[in-house]
């Protein structure tokens, strides 16, 4: 079975050295929809290289490996990968008019971040996810958190939220065309919160907050610019090179598509941004209702519950630790969603007494008397690291390109 790649940024890119890598494809057709910059030869030396995880030979076979982009055919925009042919297309940018079918490619991962709307009709003149769809992709996977414009329409009834190891099961293979493997602060995320749902429940959780300190990203401007007419946050067009930037995620809203309990508890998102190139971390707060101030929870309990799940039923996508870590030492990390520095988790409780007249308004007036509340909760705090490239995103939207491959035939 072939794989199509529409975009060769980060994600595209690195998805490409996945997928060679595991020799999941018998061949990739990749479209960048342009020229890159003098031939194919400059397009092969830009897969090749790579800033932040080294070369491509390297990345396969260590210090021993040696060039292994072969073959390449200007004419036809081949090359072969090691060993794996590889076709690239330089035409078209619009969905619709990518060669889909001549290569007989049917399942798509669009990784541009252009085309989030899923309810966008494949002919629409700047382009659309339907559009592989009408090009020949039976399935099209969206390597970012659907982002609908018109606020009246909802998801439709043949695209689906997933995150592999999560809620992959969500999707129907009869029923889901468009796939979103969500976003990698999403995943992080879930992998954090399921194992702490599963014990507790989500009654028993009251709030959750997060932010994420996240790495810089190719949105982001390496030097300050004017911002467009209009702009509302001034804040993207400042350096990254030197400031903290605060920004913003939908993180919190994608979790609820993958772990819908977690729609029925206020939940807070934030992002910061930083001069790095991968690595990133969230830090989740909760506030759990406890049993009693005698035994309340503590940190040993919560680590054991991540223990316990990295062990057996999120292994080994969730990963626990005891090391002191930085991000750099995340960065490549295979396969893990989130690991958990349980050095930093933390616990504190205290007794939240509640006003009776603001839970028993009008019954003291019918003669029964409102006595007061008192509810012992814990505030947790849990680090999660996550490398928002390749080692955790890319390496899950690996798994559910190739998950999805395996029930097409």
């Amino acid at each position: 079975m072939k794989l199509g790649i529409n975009g060769l940024g980060r994600i595209g890119k690195l998805s490409l050295w996945t997928h060679v890598a595991r020799k999941s494809f018998s061949e990739i057709v990749v479209n960048i929809g342009r020229q890159v910059g003098r031939s194919l030869n400059d397009l092969a030396a830009a897969i090749e290289k790579d800033s932040t995880y080294g070369r491509l030979s390297n990345f396969l076979y260590g210090y021993k490996g040696t060039r292994v982009i072969e073959n390449l055919d200007e004419e036809k925009g081949t090359m072969t990968i090691d060993g794996v042919p590889v076709t690239i297309l330089r035409e078209s940018r619009n969905p619709k008019d990518i060669r889909w079918s001549d290569y007989d490619v049917k399942l798509v991962v669009d990784t541009t971040g252009v085309f989030r709307d899923p309810t966008v009709p494949a002919d629409d003149p700047k382009g659309s996810l339907r559009g592989h769809l009408e090009a020949g992709a039976s399935k099209v996977i969206l390597s970012a958190p659907f982002k609908i414009k018109d606020k009246s329409k909802s998801i439709p009834d043949d695209a689906v939220t997933t995150v592999m190891g999560i809620n992959e099961d969500d999707y129907i293979p009869e029923k889901h065309n468009l796939i979103s493997a969500a976003s990698c602060t999403t995943t992080c995320l879930a992998y954090m919160v399921k194992p702490l749902l599963d014990h507790f429940g989500a009654s028993r959780i009251l709030s959750a907050s997060m932010v994420t300190v996240h790495a810089a990203t190719s949105s982001q401007v390496v030097l300050d610019r004017l911002p467009k007419s209009g702009a509302k946050d001034l804040r993207k067009n400042r350096s990254i090179l030197n400031n903290i930037i605060l920004t913003t995620t939908g993180a919190a809203d994608a979790l609820g598509l993958v772990l819908p309990e977690m729609k029925k508890i206020g939940f807070i998102a934030e992002s910061v941004r930083i001069p790095t190139n991968t690595g990133s971390l969230i830090v989740l707060v909760l506030s759990i209702h406890d049993e009693s101030m005698e035994n309340p929870i503590k940190r040993d309990l919560i680590n054991s519950i991540y223990q316990k799940a990295a062990e057996t039923t999120l292994k080994p996508r969730l990963v626990y630790t005891e090391e002191q870590n930085v991000s750099s030492d995340i960065i490549g990390f295979p396969e893990a969603a989130a690991i958990i520095e349980g050095t930093e988790t933390h616990t504190r409780t205290a007794a939240i007494n509640i006003d009776p007249k603001m839970v028993c308004k009008g019954l003291d007036q019918s003669g029964v008397t409102c006595a007061s509340i008192t509810i012992p909760v814990t505030q947790v705090v849990i680090y999660g690291w996550y490398d928002n490239e390749l080692g955790s995103y890319t390496n899950l939207l690996a798994d559910r390109i190739c998950s999805i491959a395996d029930k097409m035939f």
